[in-house]
Order: structure tokens, then sequence, then C-alpha cells
């Protein structure tokens, strides 16, 4: 248990920086499992149209620094060529 003020106050702060980390992070993994479904539906159309939005969320929760630049880069670029992946094989069907 905290002994001093300052540690109080650290407690409280954590605890609040904790719950609005866990809000973005929600949101992205969200947005994330939506664009995944789509696409292992075959839904290229969908898949089209989430990926931008799907790609701003996880920007935003990266400058929050609630998740790191490179994870952030990475969930991005596996999803665009998944996205990418999809369209070609559809235009080639």
């Amino acid at each position: 248990m905290a002994n001093t003020k300052s540690a109080e106050k650290r407690i409280r702060q954590n605890e609040a920086r904790r719950q609005r980390n866990r809000v973005y992070r929600s949101r992205m993994r969200t947005a994330i499992k939506r664009l995944r479904a789509a696409i292992e539906g075959g839904d290229a159309e969908k898949a089209q149209e989430l990926l931008p939005k799907t790609i701003q969320i996880i920007d935003v929760t990266s400058q929050k620094k609630v998740v790191h630049d490179n994870s952030a880069a990475r969930y991005k670029s596996r999803l665009t060529q998944a996205v990418n992946a999809l369209a070609g094989a559809k235009k080639s069907a």
C-alpha cells in the first residue's frame, strides 16, 4: 500500500492511464478482427473498405503509445498484404 501522497497520486494516475489504454487497445483489436473476418470470408470489397479505417485506428493506437510503433507497422503491413492478395485472387478468377 502507498505510504506517501505522491505514491497515492501515482496509483491514481496509473489506473486512469490503464483504463484509457484498454479502450484504445480494445478498439484496435476489434477493428483487426473485423478485417480478418472479411478476409477469411473472401469478401474483397468489404476488406478494401475496412482496411483504411483499420489502419487509421492502428495509427492512433500507436501515436498514443499503447502499442509499439514497430508492432503497429507489422499489423498494417500484414493486413495490407492479405487484402491485396485477396483482391489479386478475385481479379485473376
